[in-house]
């Protein structure tokens, strides 16, 4: 289904009496909101946003990333929302859906009166447009071959003007939820298109703004590459908030490239931004923290990430990587990592201890589905020790490092990308862990461009990597490239023909079962089961789940802070900004 894996990812001496971040933590006395009290929202005002990439086509059908997505939920709509705060399913462009007996056929009855932003009536036959340009061949959509159901395309039928019905191939465990990742599209825009073979040049960056209508909160105003890209309210948005008042609040939204992450901090500070759209760093926290408590700035706890940064070795058995060095593809050699890391450690060292300690990809954030009882492995220097030695790495020559049956110190390298100063902060707490007495591991990491990592990684010519993967959904079906062992991002040896191994092959199994299950407890069983399998093996390492911490200014409100991306700008049809805040009495 959704291709919902996007990349996204030093040791520093940290101050003693550095403040950390609490819930529980008292509001600032002039900030009812976060007191508990409602506020009126004030209409009017711009959102001014920094973000640390811009998109390479307005388009979103055929383009993944998370730029394109974020501009398609500003100025498109779908069909239904996945609330990214409580994972629910809420109405969009349909206000209700109805099942038939095998949860094969849904009814979507959408909301009548809707216009396009340039005026034109929305009907059934935008949808039904929508899903042929995605699944047509000559689009070659990404987003479109991520969501098949076994491989066949979802289909759309339109029943009359106001409903229409979306059948799926076979039986699919999460429902309706695909719907959030495909916004509707304008039939009378972008047919002609569509019909020449050109769908996949229409709506570029350098396509006219007025061009470009949606049935999203905000057009498009203006497009400067490199600088800025500036939305204005949409007159024609239909929804309304629980009062009657028209949304969205704001008259528009400003995004801001700033790709340094020192830039946007001190952009923040200044007042030259409202938000971050990013988790912040923590090395930036306790700056933050202070002028939060000023006034100046709030900080929003989405909770623990859902996607953590992992670590995973190539597994590939023709990988030149493993040749003269088996021992690097072992099972005993990931276990004895996992065993001689100091989870608790990294999560203070690097997170100021604002992260859950954890030792695979499922964290508390996943709510329902994480196991609460699948303890990560617990630090023991002596059983890493065993399990080197169980595969001959030992050490032979007193030089406190191990060393394989030929002598050799056995010596690794793990890539991570510039920039994401967390990553090296953790790997270099890795590096000296493994270097400790008792284990004697060698290992090296190298911060290159992240173009370069993602290269070596294609071509399969590394020994390891420690990066991230981004979901848009709690529910792990939603990301099989990850879990089958056919999955383009089965990071440690994708694309597999047949499954290498049997306990690949038997969460292939599990998975493909727990995703056509019409059953929630029936799919979280299965799943739980996929978990422990996962764990047994470990193929890929986990440490900390850091928390969701975003940063805006205290005049800023309306914010529902998320763990999905995007984590802040999901709704901004309902954020406000106001230096005057009236409390509701």
């Amino acid at each position: 289904m959704k291709k919902s894996t996007v990349f996204a990812v030093i040791l520093a001496a940290l101050g003693a009496g550095l403040y950390l971040w609490r819930d529980n933590r008292p509001a600032p006395a002039n900030d009812p909101e976060r007191a508990g009290e409602a506020v009126i929202p004030v209409s009017g005002g711009r959102l001014t946003v920094a973000y640390r990439s811009e998109p390479k086509t307005f388009n979103r059908l055929i383009s993944p990333g998370a730029p394109e997505d974020l501009v398609a939920r500003l100025t498109q709509a779908t069909l239904i929302r996945l609330n990214r705060t409580t994972g629910e399913l809420e109405p969009r462009l349909a206000r209700d859906w109805k099942p038939s007996p095998d949860g094969l056929t849904w009814i979507l009855t959408l909301v009548e009166g809707v216009t396009f932003s340039d005026g034109t009536p929305f009907t059934s036959a935008d949808v039904v447009f929508t899903f042929q340009a995605l699944f047509d061949p000559k689009v070659k959509s990404e987003i479109g071959a991520s969501l098949m159901i076994g491989g066949k395309p979802i289909q759309a039928r339109a029943l009359d003007p106001a409903s229409v019905a979306i059948v799926l191939p076979a039986p699919y465990g999460p429902g309706l939820s695909m719907l959030d990742a495909i916004p509707i599209l304008p039939r009378h825009k972008l047919a002609a298109a569509l019909e020449a073979g050109t769908f996949r040049d229409a709506w570029s960056t350098t396509t006219p703004v007025s061009e470009i209508v949606g049935l999203g909160p905000f057009v498009i105003q203006e497009y400067v590459a490199g600088q800025k890209l500036v939305f204005a309210r949409n007159p024609k948005f239909w929804e309304r908030d629980g009062e009657g008042r028209a949304l969205p609040y704001l008259d528009g939204v400003e995004l801001q490239f700033v790709p340094d992450q020192n830039a946007e901090v001190l952009r923040l500070e200044a007042g030259q931004i409202d938000a971050i759209s990013a988790p912040v760093r923590f090395e930036d926290l306790a700056a933050l923290q202070d002028l939060e408590k000023k006034g100046k700035v709030a900080l929003h706890n989405a909770g623990e990430s859902i996607g953590p940064d992992m670590l995973w070795f190539n597994l590939n058995p023709s990988a030149k990587a493993a040749k003269g060095r088996p021992w690097l593809q072992r099972d005993e050699l990931r276990h004895a990592i996992s065993a001689a890391v100091d989870r608790r450690a990294i999560v203070n060292a690097v997170f100021l201890g604002e992260a859950a300690e954890i030792g695979g990809p499922i964290t508390p954030g996943h709510k329902s589905w994480f196991l609460a009882d699948l303890k990560p492995p617990a630090l023991d220097v002596a059983a890493a020790a065993k399990l080197l030695a169980s595969i001959d790495l030992k050490d032979r020559n007193g030089d406190g490092l191990v060393d394989d049956a030929q002598g050799r110190t056995a010596k690794f390298t793990i890539l991570t990308a510039k920039g994401y100063t967390a990553r090296e902060r953790t790997l270099a707490v890795l590096k000296e862990q493994l270097r400790r007495v008792g284990v004697g591991l060698d290992m090296e990491y190298m911060a290159v461009e992240r173009g370069s990592m993602i290269e070596a990684w294609s071509r399969g010519d590394y020994d390891a990597i420690y990066f991230a993967i981004e979901s848009d959904s709690f529910d792990p079906a939603r990301n099989p490239e990850f879990w089958m062992s056919s999955g383009p991002f089965h990071f440690w040896n994708p694309n597999q023909k047949t499954p290498a191994t049997a306990w690949e092959a038997k969460i292939d199994d599990l998975m493909t079962k727990q995703s056509s299950s019409m059953n929630d407890d029936e799919r979280r069983r299965l799943f739980a089961e996929a978990q422990r399998v996962f764990a047994e093996h470990e193929p890929v390492l986990y440490f900390a789940a850091p928390k969701v911490i975003l940063a805006t200014s205290a005049r800023v409100h309306g914010t529902r802070p998320s763990v999905l991306s995007p984590n802040l700008l999901w709704n901004a049809e309902r954020m406000f900004v106001s230096d005057a805040v009236r409390a509701k009495r």
